[in-house]
């Protein structure tokens, strides 16, 4: 079992950055791919960023890709999942929820089926 705390969300101009914090606790959170999504009340949750459970891979929306940056630090029983988001638009306005994986090293992208394990949310709110 995978637990996941995100933090770092807030308000901010458009055209500035932030960065959202994430940490997996849990013996295999370090064996998982992990990923970042984002959702509005009422709308189903969006996709953002991947990343594979060794760092090899990442996989991005079209509508954050250039803009955004997914990493990880693996540590013995915690992973670290930032996300970088720079240039940030109005409609990038979202609770964004950090994922992880069903499923130990395999890679997965974009389908929130592939992920059981989900935090809290923090929401991002980008003034025009």
């Amino acid at each position: 079992q995978v637990q996941l705390v995100e933090s770092g969300g807030g308000l901010v101009q458009a055209g500035g950055s932030l960065r959202l914090s994430c940490v997996a606790s849990g013996r295999t959170a370090r064996n998982r791919t992990m990923a970042w999504f984002r959702q509005n009340p009422g709308k189903d949750r969006q996709f953002v960023a991947a990343i594979s459970w060794n760092s090899e891979k990442t996989y991005y929306s079209n509508a954050v890709k250039g803009r955004f940056t997914i990493s990880r630090d693996n540590a013995e029983n915690s992973v670290s999942v930032p996300l970088q988001m720079n240039s940030l638009r109005p409609e990038d306005t979202y609770v964004y929820y950090c994922g992880a994986a069903r499923n130990m090293f395999l890679n997965y992208d974009s389908n929130r089926w592939d992920y059981d394990s989900w935090g809290q949310g923090t929401q991002v709110t980008v003034s025009s």
